[in-house]
C-alpha cells in the first residue's frame, strides 16, 4: 500500500529554516520523479519543486529558487525540502507527491511564517 507521510512544519520566525521529510513506503522512490506542493488559504496548489527520477535533476519557481532545496535519501526512502531563508509568503500548507499508476498525495504539513 502507498502511503506518503510528510512533516517538520512549523512556526518560524522571517528569515528562518525548516527542514520538510516526506517518508514514503509501499514504493521505492530511488527511481520516481517527487515534487513538493504549496497551498495558501484561499490560493491555488502550486509546485514548488521537483527532482527527477535520477535525482540529477531540480527544478524550482522563481519564487523559492535560491532558498529552496530538495533532496531525496534512497535508503531512507524518504524525500526533504530545505527551505532558508522563509518569508511571511511562504506560509502553506506543504505536500509531496509522487506519480505512479496515479498521483499519490501526502497529508500536508503546516509551515506559518510569522513574527
Amino acid at each position: 500500500q502507498v502511503q506518503i507521510v510528510e512533516s517538520g512544519g512549523g512556526l518560524v520566525q522571517p528569515g528562518g529554516s525548516l527542514r520538510l521529510s516526506c517518508a514514503a513506503s509501499g514504493f521505492t522512490l530511488s527511481n520516481k520523479a517527487m515534487m513538493w506542493y504549496r497551498q495558501a488559504p484561499g490560493k491555488e496548489r502550486d509546485l514548488v519543486a521537483s527532482i527527477s527520477s535520477t535525482g540529477g535533476s531540480t527544478g524550482y519557481p522563481d519564487s523559492v529558487k535560491g532558498r529552496f532545496t530538495i533532496s531525496r535519501d534512497n535508503v531512507k526512502n524518504t524525500m526533504y525540502l530545505q527551505m532558508n531563508g522563509l518569508k511571511p509568503e511562504d506560509t502553506a500548507v506543504y505536500y509531496c507527491k509522487v506519480v505512479l499508476e496515479r498521483d499519490y498525495w501526502g497529508q500536508g504539513t503546516q509551515v506559518t511564517v510569522s513574527s
